[in-house]
């Protein structure tokens, strides 16, 4: 097996931050990660003499690549380096044709300047954004049997599936002197030794890339000189061992972001503030996914004028009445057929427009690409695009004719209304009035159906119950809760049971226009134990917990510190255990714990035992690791320990201690 990172930049370009590169940083990286292969692919540019320069300084294989901005994603572009002076004449090319980093290129420029991509390795950033879209990926699918992923889980969910390309994890680092640590972001290839050609083979063959060195894809290395695996994980070790300092060091290196770390006693410390605070958040995440369809229609609505409609529809009749009885005095002008006409109605854009943006959102979605192919054909969902735009442009057109013809139909009306003493009917459009009264209509079934009583979320977290009901306000009070203010809502709330009204009552009130929809009805959002009641102060902090690993698949790694801290053993066994075997089925999880519930019952695919040693040259930490089930754990440099005895002294307090306990105490009890 041959270590390999094809992603790495030596030089700051204009989509980079500013830094400057460290070639003994590099020679230090290569050294401990222990590469056997990288490739210097700097952002759309590659330059020769510094290549040389890495090539000759490094005792591996070192290949010249090419980061592309190519359709809004990038690609990494990768030589044999059989013809550098070429390779860098047209990678010139490349930089020419993106000036900024908002620029790119296309397939098309591509092709030209690369006219033989068969004998290049091509990897578009695929689970990483900027993604390379789909349709650019099926246009070069003959050149591209790999791609970019950013983490172990999404590695491991490519390799699973049949459809994806093969999955591949790079550094993507920059190199610098003020640099403390390195990405553990490598992929191994089935090779013997390194050849172009072989780590082409390798990456159009899943069976020949792997997360680790000895245990394909089950194993991964999250920091230098570190194993776990890519499942369930649990840390063992004396009191200031260097547990913590283990998952400090991973959540370094694997990237905050991407990272979920309960820390030991973070939940607990301050449990009705975090309880509170997220409620609040799930609260509002319910309430606006709720009532997105209602801001929709306050945001239509509130644009409508009831007053000004009736104004318009009075002054119509007026004018039309005097126009009858004017009918003695028609002279040549109020004859004439423009005197009366009336102005052609604008059309509503909007819909169609939408329509156009969620075919676009289909056509550019990579994730469920699987799911919307299989139901609406690709090529069915371009024509569609085509024939919504030309229909789009049609209107468009029709409507700026609509808008010329009615500027000269006004003209000629003001000229003949000057030249004669007859009134002319005034202009009104019936349409947009009968709309406005329809939506007014629409709009107060919407609201009242809403403020009906009804369960409208409801969610299980262990053995707690999360749900969200609605009902109607009962007074100006919640309202003033609501916004924060006092005395404001009293007059406004007198219209509560006319939503209309109501809104144009909240609108000379000074609370935000975004926020408006949230004064028609009350979402009651609560947490209920198993018994149905809301939790208590004392169940705060088992939700807290729960709530925290629940939400864990968000991320691409969770690290819990000592869930045993605060809990009992029965709620580890029978509630975090269960969610956390069921989470590391998806993302690694690493679980430090001195507790047998969570050690042992958990049944955990890997262990690692931390030691510190102290010596006069400062203090080291070493991690023994190895499956559960091996007679030892051992370092990355070979050295072994005892797993039995760890085993027994960190979870039982020895062996001594757990036959006592075993036989002198429970087995009393039981007899």
């Amino acid at each position: 097996m041959k270590k390999v990172d094809l992603h790495l930049h030596t030089i700051a370009t204009q989509s980079d931050v500013a830094n400057t590169f460290s070639l003994a940083k590099l020679e230090e990286y290569v050294r401990t990660a222990e590469v056997d292969c990288i490739a210097i692919t700097n952002h759309n540019l590659f330059d020769l003499n510094q290549f040389s320069q890495i090539a000759a300084a490094l005792a591996i294989t070192v290949l010249p690549g090419i980061e592309i901005d190519l359709e809004s994603g990038h690609l990494l572009l990768i030589s044999d380096g059989s013809n550098l002076a070429d390779f860098e004449g047209r990678c010139g090319q490349v930089k020419a044709l993106i000036p900024t980093k908002d620029d790119c290129i296309t397939v098309e420029q591509l092709k030209m300047i690369f006219p033989n991509l068969g004998t290049y390795i091509l990897i578009p950033h695929y689970e990483k954004t900027p993604a390379i879209p789909h349709g650019v990926i099926q246009v070069l699918r003959d050149y591209m049997t790999c791609g970019e992923v950013t983490s172990v889980k999404k590695f491991k969910a490519c390799a699973n599936e049949e459809q994806k390309l093969v999955p591949v994890l790079f550094s993507d680092q920059r190199f610098h002197d003020q640099m403390t640590s390195f990405s553990s972001r490598q992929t191994y290839l089935q090779l013997e030794t390194i050849s172009f050609t072989g780590i082409k083979a390798c990456l159009a063959d899943k069976t020949k890339v792997s997360l680790s060195k000895t245990g394909g894809n089950s194993l991964f290395e999250p920091a230098t000189g570190l194993t776990l695996s890519t499942g369930l994980n649990v840390v063992l070790g004396e009191r200031s061992s260097g547990k913590t300092f283990t998952l400090e060091k991973i959540f370094a290196e694997v990237g905050k972001e991407n990272v979920m770390y309960i820390k030991q006693f973070d939940l607990i410390s301050n449990d009705e503030a975090h309880f509170n605070k997220t409620m609040k958040t799930r609260k509002a995440k319910v309430s606006e996914q709720y009532l997105k369809e209602l801001k929709e229609v306050v945001d239509d609505i509130i644009s409508i004028d009831r007053a000004e409609n009736d104004l318009k529809l009075e002054a119509f009749v007026d004018t039309l009445l005097s126009y009858a009885e004017e009918h003695a005095i028609e002279d040549i002008y109020s004859k004439a057929s423009l005197f009366s006409e009336s102005l052609f109605p604008g059309s509503n854009l909007e819909q169609l427009k939408k329509l156009i943006e969620g075919v676009m959102l289909l056509l550019d979605n990579t994730e469920h690409r699987d799911l919307i192919s299989k139901h609406l054909p690709e090529n069915a969902l371009i024509d569609l695009l085509h024939e919504l735009i030309q229909r789009y442009t049609m209107q468009s057109e029709l409507d700026l004719k609509k808008k010329w013809v009615n500027t000269l139909v006004s003209e000629v009306k003001k000229d003949l209304s000057l030249k004669t003493t007859r009134t002319p009917p005034q202009d009104v459009d019936f349409f947009q009035l009968l709309r406005d009264e329809t939506k007014i209509h629409v709009f107060t079934k919407v609201v009242t159906g809403l403020r009906q009583n009804r369960r409208i979320y409801s969610e299980e977290i262990g053995h707690f119950k999360v749900v969200a009901e609605t009902r109607p306000y009962t007074g100006a009070s919640q309202l003033n809760l609501l916004s924060k203010r006092q005395g404001a809502f009293t007059p406004a709330f007198q219209k509560y049971n006319n939503p209309y009204q109501y809104l144009q009552e909240l609108k000379l009130v000074d609370i935000a226009s975004t926020t408006l929809h949230e004064y028609f009805v009350e979402i009651d959002y609560n947490t209920l134990n198993r018994h149905g009641f809301k939790v208590s102060g004392g169940e705060r902090s088992e939700f807290n917990l729960l709530n925290e690993i629940a939400d864990a698949l968000k991320y691409d790694l969770l690290l819990i510190d000592e869930p045993e801290s605060s809990f009992d053993n029965l709620f580890l066994k029978n509630e975090v255990n269960k969610l956390i075997k069921s989470i590391s089925t998806q993302i690694p999880v690493i679980v430090v714990t001195h507790n047998n519930t969570v050690g042992a019952s958990i049944q955990p695919d890997y262990l690692l035992f931390t030691q510190k040693t102290v010596d006069p040259s400062g203090i080291k930490h070493r991690v023994f690791s190895g499956y559960p089930w091996d007679k030892q754990l051992s370092t990355s440099d070979g050295e072994k320990i005892d797993n039995y005895q760890i085993t027994l002294d960190c979870l039982e307090a020895g062996q001594e201690s757990y036959h006592n306990r075993r036989t002198q105490s429970y087995e009393i009890l039981q007899n």
